[in-house]
């Protein structure tokens, strides 16, 4: 089974290309980590308690009002929903104190995410599925690249775009809100050049500067590239025979780690010579 790792940026439209890929003739099935992550901090899990005891005292607003959300106990009677955008506003941005406050959130979500993806992946291998699609906004930052076959990545060429597409989908966010959001992740561009330089078939990027038939024509063009990589024989042959797919996985595993390992150091020798 082909594990395709599909990422991008904030407002760059993976989830619309996600959305594609679902849907025939594709019909992949889709591990969304932004759906598993709001799963995990739901009122009443372990990662809600975290967030609440960490970040309450700090965000005075960090839970929904008892007005909007039927009471002091929320629907579900576990405790009021987190209110997102008080949240989001107080770990987005290039502040030391942000970015200290996310890796703190990174590190109570990522973990209880990385549990949920692990259990389905394991179900779409048992069901017999060609490829499965392991939607992951930070799939370089959090350390899945390695077990990709294939990485995905859905990109804009102007930064502009990202601000203006974000801002129409969140009309909350201030013009000040939506340039942090973007600049405090990887710059998409680079991400698009670090899949590519992973090679034909095993890093692909889908440009998406138009409208939606022209991203669905970007699509077809790059699932042309991955289904000539992995054909669906492969994939039943991986299924069928355990120990030889056991095997490349180990491989592709390695390989993907050798990539990222050079890619890393290419990046700090460039630095190094600014």
């Amino acid at each position: 089974m082909l594990l395709l790792g599909l990422t991008g940026s904030i407002a760059t439209g993976k989830s619309s290309v996600s959305n594609i890929l679902r849907e025939p003739p594709y019909s992949l099935p889709i591990i969304d980590a932004d759906v598993l992550a709001r799963k995990v901090v739901e009122p009443g899990t372990p990662g809600y308690t975290a967030i609440v005891r960490h970040f309450a005292p700090l965000i005075p607003d960090l839970l929904l009002p008892e007005s909007e959300c039927g009471g002091p106990n929320g629907p579900s009677g576990n405790g009021r929903p987190l209110n997102r955008p008080a949240l989001g506003r107080h770990v987005f941005g290039d502040a030391e104190d942000s970015v200290r406050e996310r890796k703190v959130l990174n590190g109570i979500v990522h973990p209880a995410v990385r549990k949920e993806i692990w259990k389905s992946m394991a179900k779409a291998y048992f069901s017999g599925a060609w490829a499965v699609v392991l939607d992951i906004p930070l799939l370089f930052e959090s350390g899945w690249e390695p077990f990709c076959g294939t990485i995905m990545v859905v990109a804009v060429t102007d930064p502009v775009v990202q601000m203006r597409r974000l801002r129409e989908r969140d009309p909350h966010l201030t013009e000040d809100d939506a340039r942090k959001r973007v600049l405090s992740q990887t710059d998409v561009r680079e991400k698009a050049a670090r899949a590519e330089a992973k090679g034909k078939g095993r890093g692909v990027v889908v440009w998406n500067d138009g409208d939606k038939d022209e991203l669905k024509r970007e699509v077809e063009r790059v699932m042309t590239v991955v289904r000539n990589n992995s054909p669906r024989w492969w994939g039943w042959l991986l299924l069928l025979c355990p120990p030889f797919g056991a095997t490349v996985a180990l491989w592709n595993y390695f390989r993907g780690w050798t990539l990222k390992r050079r890619w890393s150091e290419e990046k700090k020798r460039e630095k190094a010579k600014l």
